[in-house]
């Protein structure tokens, strides 16, 4: 399975999966439309199938057009999001396995971010399509969810091989960086990666994807062990030291 990374609006990557053999693709959290079906043309592939990771315009405001070209397709998201995704066809639970070619993934509920939030991890290949859940470098708001669950999501993704290639939504590497080199000024692997990020966006090149490796070492939002951060928190219990962390971030 081949990924392909698509810009669209502002920040946002959109994700087309290829099957080389049966020439078929499958998308994930299309933004907008164009970009899609201008890659799909380059390709020469037929979409088959919308992988959505929650309800978000940005994730999924090309859903309608891309079912107008393609119609019929299947339209993968989380049950708890009913009626809030275009098209949806497909109501997903934690645990579910959905299939692209020969491809397997696996559902994986990660709320926090929204309510209904999902990610696909694709472990034959090592992919993780996580959405707003987990960004390089840092996590997304908590525009739904609570920090014990944010937490808990962040947690079942840290477990992940620390090969899993990680495909997040937005190109949001270079700010988080910077804020976690704040508040974990010691970490020498933190210092290399954002020296690297900058030279990266000074070429506007991408970060994405990461490495759960990467992360375990230098996302400060899965760093909930980290003497340092701890003592920034004045606290040791992972949730409270994600909710200082992800107040701190929100305040900035």
């Amino acid at each position: 399975m081949l990924v392909h990374r698509l810009n669209a609006l502002k920040d946002n990557y959109v994700f087309v999966l290829e099957d080389e053999a049966a020439r078929t693709a499958a998308v994930v959290d299309p933004a907008e439309a164009g970009p899609v079906l201008e890659a799909l043309v380059r390709l020469g592939l037929r979409l088959v199938a919308i992988f959505n990771t929650h309800h978000h315009h940005d994730h999924v405001g090309g859903n309608r057009e891309l079912l107008e070209a393609y119609p019929g397709i299947a339209v993968y998201a989380s049950r708890r999001d009913r009626g809030r995704i275009p098209g949806q066809t497909v109501e997903l639970e934690d645990g579910d396995t959905v299939a692209f070619g020969c491809e397997r993934a696996r559902v994986i509920f990660v709320p926090g971010h929204t309510h209904g939030h999902i990610a696909y991890h694709f472990a034959g290949c090592g992919h993780l399509f996580c959405g707003d859940t987990l960004f390089a470098g840092g996590c997304g708001r908590l525009f739904e969810g609570t920090a014990r669950q944010m937490q808990h999501s962040l947690s079942r993704l840290r477990e992940l091989p620390e090969e899993t290639q990680v495909w997040c939504a937005h190109e949001y590497t270079l700010g988080n960086l910077r804020f976690a080199r704040t508040i974990e000024p010691d970490n020498a692997e933190l210092a290399e990666r954002l020296r690297t990020v900058e030279v990266l966006r000074a070429q506007k090149m991408a970060t994405v994807p990461s490495t759960m490796a990467a992360e375990r070492a230098t996302n400060p939002f899965l760093r909930w062990e980290s003497r340092q951060l701890q003592r920034a928190a004045g606290a040791i219990e992972p949730e409270e030291v994600f909710a200082y962390l992800r107040g701190l971030k929100d305040r900035l």
